[in-house]
Formats: C-alpha cells, sequence, structure tokens
C-alpha cells in the first residue's frame, strides 16, 4: 500500500535533504530511488507529494499493480508510469523486490515560459487512459541512463542545472509518448467501489478554496466521468449504487459546504465566492444557493 503525506513530512520522514538551490526556482524538482523508500517489513512505500499539486515520472522494477476507474493494469518487470495530479489511481506493490527510480516536479517547474510546451497539452497528461509502458531491457537501460543523469545533476554545484534537468525530464515524456501503452483489463472485482473512492478523491482534490485564484474546475458530472475515463451514465449508476446520491447531488452537496465556509470564514465578497465555485454570474450561483439551502448568500452571511 501507499501513503500520502506532505512534501514537508516526506523530507523529514526519509531523512532526505531538498535540493539545492530549489529555493530559488520556481516550482519543485526532485529524484528518488524507489528502494530507499519501501519499507520491506510493511509493505507501505511512502508518496513525496500531494496529488494536488505533484506530476510523477517512474522507473519502476518489480511486480505491481495499477488501478484506474473501473481497469487494472499488471506489471510483471520493468515499467515506465506517468502520473498527473489531476487524474487519481492506486498504485499495489505485488512484491517486495521493489527497485528503481522515480522523479516529482510542479507544473510551476516545468512551465511553458520555460520549456516552451504546456503540460496539461501533452498527450501522455491526458484524462482517458493511466499511462504504464512495458519496457524491453534496452529501454530500460535508456531511461535508466536519464534518471541517474538527472540525479547526478541535482547534486552537483552547475549554476544551471535545472535548466538541464527540465530538458532531461522534456526528454522522459517524449521518450513515453513513443511507446505503446500495456493493455488494461476490466476488472468487476470492487470496480464500484474504487471508481466511487476516485471519484470522492478527484472532488475532494479542489478543495479548501484558499485564494481567489483557485477555481473550481470540475462542476459538473461528465468533467468527473471525463476524467475517470467511464460514461457519465455508469458514473451516476455507481454513485448511487455506493453511496445514495446521485453525481450531481454530491457535488452539489460539496460545493455548497465549501461556499457556506467561505461566506462565514472569509472577508471576500459574494461575487469573488461565485467566482471560485465556477460561477461567472454571480445570479447564477446565488439562485443555485437559495435552492439548496433557502437562503439567500448575503442572507445566510448575516
Amino acid at each position: 500500500m501507499m501513503t500520502n503525506t506532505s512534501l514537508q513530512d516526506f523530507y523529514k520522514e526519509a531523512k532526505t535533504k531538498l535540493p539545492e538551490g530549489i529555493s530559488k526556482e520556481v516550482g519543485h524538482f526532485n529524484i528518488f530511488e524507489t528502494e530507499k523508500l519501501f519499507d520491506l517489513k510493511t509493505g507501505v512505500r511512502t508518496m513525496p507529494y500531494s496529488r494536488r499539486d505533484y506530476y510523477k515520472i517512474s522507473l519502476i522494477k518489480g511486480k505491481n499493480r495499477a488501478e484506474y476507474a473501473d481497469k487494472t493494469i499488471d506489471i510483471q518487470e520493468n515499467a515506465l508510469l506517468f502520473a498527473t495530479p489531476k487524474i487519481p489511481y492506486h498504485w499495489i506493490p505485488q512484491d517486495n523486490h521493489q527497485t528503481g527510480l522515480f522523479c516529482i516536479f510542479t507544473a510551476d517547474f516545468l512551465s511553458k515560459s520555460k520549456v516552451g510546451v504546456a503540460l496539461d497539452d501533452l498527450p501522455i497528461f491526458q484524462p482517458g487512459e493511466l499511462p504504464v509502458f512495458q519496457l524491453n531491457s534496452e529501454q530500460t537501460t535508456d531511461l535508466e541512463y536519464i534518471f541517474r543523469k538527472m540525479s547526478r545533476e541535482i547534486n552537483s554545484d552547475y549554476a544551471y542545472k535545472y535548466d538541464l534537468i527540465r530538458n532531461l525530464v522534456l526528454e522522459l515524456i517524449h521518450y513515453g509518448q513513443k511507446l505503446q501503452p500495456m493493455p488494461a483489463l476490466k476488472s468487476t472485482a470492487n470496480a464500484s467501489d474504487r471508481i466511487a473512492a476516485l471519484f470522492i478523491e478527484l472532488l475532494e482534490r479542489q478543495f479548501p478554496i484558499e485564494s481567489i485564484g483557485q477555481k473550481l474546475v470540475l462542476r459538473s458530472a461528465k468533467d468527473y466521468a471525463d476524467r475517470l475515463a467511464v460514461h457519465t451514465n455508469h458514473l451516476n449508476k455507481v454513485l448511487k449504487e455506493v453511496t445514495g446520491q446521485t453525481t450531481t447531488a454530491i457535488i452539489s452537496n460539496r460545493v455548497i459546504q465549501e461556499s457556506k465556509i467561505l461566506l462565514k470564514q472569509s472577508d471576500w465578497n459574494i461575487s469573488e465566492i461565485a467566482y471560485v465555485m465556477g460561477y461567472e454570474d454571480q445570479a447564477h450561483f446565488s439562485h443555485f444557493f437559495k435552492k439548496q439551502t433557502s437562503f439567500t448568500p448575503a442572507g445566510f452571511r448575516t
């Protein structure tokens, strides 16, 4: 199993120092060896990132299983995996022989202004499939060389090492985009529970709303279904079975919950709260809020 810790907690638990010079960078990057973070006694692997903020590229050596919505991908030996904070998945080691390397980075580290491409425009980070690629021995050697080079550079005193590392991350991405994804198997065992859990995870990733610039992105049932690569009707059926509520009702309840917190605990005006909750028009937000609570936003605030 995996545990998710904050970045600060991870560095403390793993007794790993922050990369030298990273405080001068916009964004964050680091690289790790998997076996150093895998606890052989408990089978727990600490993941050094908040799923809400970080991208991850992994060179995997070991038997593992990736679960994504109603699909599973079994990895018998070597594989390359790309993970985006916008698409949740479960990662389950199947044995204690876990080696390899992985790097984590924020969108700011690999921003379009620095590398010329937008991360979320790249095919490998698009919703729909979990990008896991089976590797032969030659490909594994090629990719390990890139990871090892990043590891050497991050520990060097070269003034422009992060510019070089950005190029190496892009090389990993382009290498992956030329590979053939591993086939995913439809999984019926616990599929409904897994889809429901991943839906809730996607929903909760958007909260709490902590700044005016943090706008709710996923608002409709279709938005979530697209991220999970399932049909909207299937998502609604699953959630009704597991939770007793429709997709729309769950989303609406969570939006109302956060709206109430912002109305009571922030000094933002109602127009600003409407905006961060995904409403361009304050009147539409007010109508939605009153329909759900019997109060206007202004009336609830007072």
